[in-house]
């Protein structure tokens, strides 16, 4: 089980030091993100874009 929590820790990571090549392509401004203000801090809630990268994960591991 720690192996899948460091694998997780590093896929979010990864993530998060590509968002802001990934918003260049759209990714974070799809109809189903959520940007919103609560208590003078900018909440960003990415659905719609969560989704689709794990459908094209899904898709990568399907074909290897």
């Amino acid at each position: 089980m720690i192996r899948w929590l460091i694998v997780i820790f590093l896929a979010l990571l990864l993530v998060n030091g590509l968002s802001r090549w990934l918003e260049r392509f759209g990714l974070g401004r799809l109809p189903g993100d959520f940007r919103f203000k609560l208590f003078g801090r900018e909440m960003f809630l990415p659905i719609a874009s969560t989704v689709l990268l794990s459908m094209v994960a899904a898709l990568i591991a399907k074909f290897v």
